[in-house]
């Protein structure tokens, strides 16, 4: 019989294994990884072609991002089960470079790569704040990203959005989108969860192990066959297209755009320390400052990569952890192969679009499961806590939360302050992160981060004892 490693995280899987978990783990985040291009290009009023390329591009940068993340060199990268994707952090700041006549694409992709050297100089700096995420804070983080993430989930399941953004004589606007909550989408979404769970609950070995991408796959099929899945663009794709750097042009250095996207990544930077505490969490491997520096450094050459390659911001895609948590496969290596398989639906535009026809309700059954995973991780964290003899802990968790659901349900809720606080105000992971930390310093002192870390792995200890 096989040994398994002692540190799960470098399980290296034979390829019959490896392959379909890899391209489950990028048929979770591919939907994510292509709306960032197809709305920007939208709103730049780029021709079809050319919001193919970004696609492409995005795809391919992903891909490297991925690799630099997950494999690793030097001090750049976490090494652990992540897929970088574009974050949606940037969108909002993009939308309005984009809409200025004097910053446009050029002046955004130069954004870009000034933000991922400003990222690759302050990651030490960052890493530093890890005192201040004892297990109180970090619960409450990674239960918020599990809530934020099931408005995705469900908008998914949903058919997409409830509106859709459209440009109209060369102004984005929102309308309704009329194949939002149709009955057919939400029963094969329900076939996609039914058919996930079944396999969870009786299947055995590598077959539970690829429960998502077999319920995909379902959901697929008989989107198919309802005629919802469309392959126009499967046959009118080439089959091979190169990625080449600066392909729209020289990038363009505008200090006001370069701030903006500074700020933007400092946000990104905040919400990775949450997701790479809460895979530290799923893998059982604890994560020190240094990997936090590494993991942080990688985010910023991901984005430097972005605006070489003409694309956009990388972070750590959250559905992608909550996929780590219903499998168990912790095999950085899963991820590793789902780079290259990025970096290859980047250069063969037709296989690009046939993953992209898959349906957006088929991936919603399948994002119920998955982000609830994050969600439950978060709350087993907190369990951990010590609420008995340091009760004010509630108080940490319930104004946190209560933060972090502002963006979430009351969208406007910021409007009348300044625009330039947006991209902070926006995130409800960073709004329960700097919650959580206040009020813990407030109620615990700073120096209880340590102290709580200890009880709460004694807890955990003793709890597994019994």
């Amino acid at each position: 019989m096989p040994v398994e490693p002692a540190d799960a995280v470098e399980e290296r899987l034979p390829l019959v294994r490896l392959l379909p978990l890899a391209v489950q783990h990028v048929l979770v985040m591919y939907a994510g990884a292509v709306a960032v291009p197809l709305i920007i290009g939208r709103a730049l009023g780029l021709r079809p072609e050319e919001v193919a390329f970004l696609i492409s591009a995005d795809l391919f940068a992903c891909g490297l991002a991925t690799l630099v993340q997950c494999a690793g060199f030097g001090g750049v990268g976490i090494r652990l089960p992540v897929m970088m994707g574009v974050t949606f952090a940037s969108v909002g700041p993009m939308l309005s470079m984009a809409t200025a006549p004097d910053v446009g694409l050029l002046g955004i992709y130069g954004s870009v790569i000034a933000a991922g050297l400003f990222g690759l100089l302050v990651a030490p700096y960052v890493s530093r704040l890890l005192p201040l995420f004892p297990p109180v804070v970090t619960g409450t983080i990674i239960l918020v990203i599990g809530i934020s993430l099931m408005r995705v989930g469900i908008n998914w399941a949903g058919g997409g959005l409830p509106t859709v953004t459209r440009v109209v004589d060369g102004v984005p606007g929102a309308f309704a989108n009329p194949n939002y909550g149709q009955l057919t989408g939400l029963a094969i979404a329900l076939l996609v969860l039914v058919v996930i769970l079944a396999l969870i609950r009786w299947g055995r070995g590598f077959l539970a192990n690829v429960a998502v991408l077999l319920g995909i796959v379902a959901g697929a099929v008989v989107a198919a066959a309802l005629g919802l899945m469309h392959f126009d663009k499967v046959w009118a794709a080439p089959w091979f297209a190169l990625v080449l750097p600066f392909h729209f042009g020289v990038p363009q250095f505008q200090p006001v755009p370069i701030a903006t996207m500074c700020v933007v990544m400092v946000v990104v930077m905040i919400e990775s320390l949450g997701m790479f505490l809460a895979l530290g969490e799923i893998t059982g491997r604890g994560i020190t400052r240094a990997d936090l520096a590494r993991g942080l450094r990688a985010d910023g050459l991901g984005t430097l990569l972005g605006g070489v390659f003409n694309t956009f911001p990388y972070t750590s895609f959250s559905q992608n952890v909550g996929l780590v948590g219903v499998t168990g496969v912790r095999s950085r290596f899963v991820t590793v192969a789902g780079g290259f398989i990025m970096l290859g639906l980047g250069l063969l535009p037709k296989m690009a679009a046939l993953v992209e026809a898959v349906p957006q309700v088929v991936l919603g059954g399948a994002g119920l499961v998955m982000f609830g995973m994050v969600a439950a991780t978060g709350t087993r964290i907190l369990t951990a806590v010590d609420f008995r003899n340091r009760p004010k802990n509630q108080f940490v968790v319930a104004v946190a939360v209560g933060f972090g659901m502002i963006p979430l349900v009351a969208p406007t809720f910021f409007r009348n302050l300044p625009h330039a606080l947006h991209p902070l105000l926006e995130s409800g992971i960073l709004l329960a992160a700097i919650a959580a930390v206040a009020l813990n310093a407030f109620f615990n002192g700073l120096g209880s981060a340590e102290a709580a870390r200890r009880d709460a792995s004694a807890s955990a200890a003793a709890a597994e004892h019994v």
